[in-house]
């Protein structure tokens, strides 16, 4: 349950009344006052609505993205609020009524795209906080491992290894794969799921790997871990962990169908949300069993037992691992205004756009002796990235020959580094063609 500002003020202690409060507020979100979006049928259309620079192939907004109009406008709409009455402005939006509490309409929106409960959220900055929270807050303890793969990204096994190093726990990481060219999706599954020992009490995985574009057979992998569960008390259970940033937005966005237990991203990638934005959705049970690690603005539970001395009655759940504290609100507020955005569009035509992209320039990079493709051809197993190699060339001499040629490409942070780019819905066809150009040049 939210804080609500009536049940937060004790005794009347502040004397604006709420009644009062309410028609001084008039947020983007509940108003018509923005401009009628474009023709979002029309892909040059939804390229003109970011501020990109037209001098540029931007082949690296997975990174950090540009925002859309809508978003803009909805950020710029609650900063005017927040800098023309910023008490008021927060009071309503955190601690009134439900139906107007802003965080809640971030979760609801969040929940009506993943196609689960708005319950089930907490809202974090990036998925970095997002990991570290899940971990953190798992009850692991001496005796227990994590098994992860050698793919993941840098956060994701640092949150695993403080995480372990706090508690006792222990951690593990297994290839997936032997070379890029082997690479299998029973082959994946099979290794992870024989892997699990005994003591093995979560598995994390990344959905699609930045490394490599690699897309993991989530469901798949949910499936065998299953088996192992089978055996096993419900309290014994293996969680399945997914850092899912670079798959969200990209792919079908039900998590639930995804098997997962637990899920984190952020928002400010490929769904093209605030910067600063994410978080995590878990199974109500997984909530139960984690411990939260910041206090948190987004549960009147929490607060109310603080108030009266006691410890606060469980079961936990995702509200009480919303990070509380000031942070730019109107940012995290305006998150469904990009959701919306990414709906009208049609998640299924963007998906189908993206992969269509990015399948052209990984058929083309394989005409070419010099490159090696990494990245797997099959939709099955990609996503939004395409990673290769040039004969002779370091990564870095490549996205910089690239980037004289006005293409902005990025290179993998990992120990063995690669090129890489994505091809995204403000991309098209003729920029396919002229990054393949530009490769082919470096032979």
């Amino acid at each position: 349950m939210p804080l609500t500002r009536r049940r937060l003020l004790f005794n009347g202690s502040l004397t604006l009344a709420a009644g009062a409060m309410a028609p001084a507020i008039a947020f983007a979100a509940d108003s018509k006052k923005q401009n009628a979006t474009s023709n979002l049928k029309d892909w040059a259309a939804i390229r003109r609505e970011f501020n990109l620079s037209p001098d540029f192939i931007h082949l690296g907004l997975f990174y950090l993205t540009s925002h859309p109009r809508v978003v803009r406008e909805a950020i710029e709409e609650y900063r005017r609020r927040l800098d023309i009455n910023p008490f008021i402005t927060v009071e309503h939006a955190l601690f009134e009524s439900e139906q107007e509490n802003l965080p809640l309409r971030v979760t609801r929106a969040l929940a009506n795209y993943t196609g689960t409960s708005s319950d089930d959220f907490a809202l974090t900055s990036n998925t970095t906080m997002g990991l570290a929270l899940v971990y953190h807050g798992l009850p692991l303890k001496a005796g227990d491992e994590v098994l992860t793969t050698t793919h993941e990204h840098y956060v994701h096994h640092e949150a695993i290894r403080l995480a372990t190093e706090r508690t006792g726990a222990t951690w593990r990481a297994i290839p997936l794969f032997e070379s890029y060219d082997s690479i299998s999706a029973d082959d994946m599954v099979e290794r992870i799921r024989k892997a699990i020992r005994p003591a093995t009490k979560v598995v994390g995985v990344t959905w699609v790997h930045s490394s490599s574009g690699l897309k993991l057979p989530i469901k798949r992998i949910a499936d065998g871990i299953a088996q192992v569960n089978a055996t096993r008390s419900e309290s014994d259970r293996v969680l399945l962990v997914v850092d899912g940033v670079h798959g969200l937005g990209v792919e079908h966005p039900n998590l639930t169908a995804l098997g997962c237990d637990v899920f984190a991203a952020g928002t400010h990638k490929w769904i093209f949300g605030p910067r600063g934005t994410g978080f995590v959705w878990a199974r109500p049970q997984v909530w139960a069993s984690m411990r939260p690690m910041i206090p948190t603005f987004s549960s009147f539970d929490v607060f109310e037992a603080w108030g009266k001395g006691e410890l606060p009655k469980g079961p936990a759940r995702a509200s009480w691992f919303s990070p509380g504290g000031f942070f730019p609100f109107e940012h995290q507020w305006a998150v469904p205004a990009a959701i919306d955005f990414h709906q009208k569009i049609g998640t299924a035509r963007i998906t189908e756009r993206i992969h269509d992209l990015n399948g052209r320039f990984k058929e083309g990079l394989t005409t070419m002796k010099h490159v090696t493709v990494l990245t797997p051809r099959s939709d099955d197993l990609s996503a939004g990235m395409v990673c290769f190699d040039v004969k002779g060339m370091k990564p870095a001499e490549v996205t910089r020959r690239l980037l004289a040629k006005k293409i902005i490409a990025t290179t993998t942070p990992y120990a063995v580094s690669h090129p890489r780019v994505a091809f995204g819905i403000t991309s098209n066809a003729d920029e396919v063609n002229r990054t393949l150009e530009a490769v082919k040049s470096l032979a």
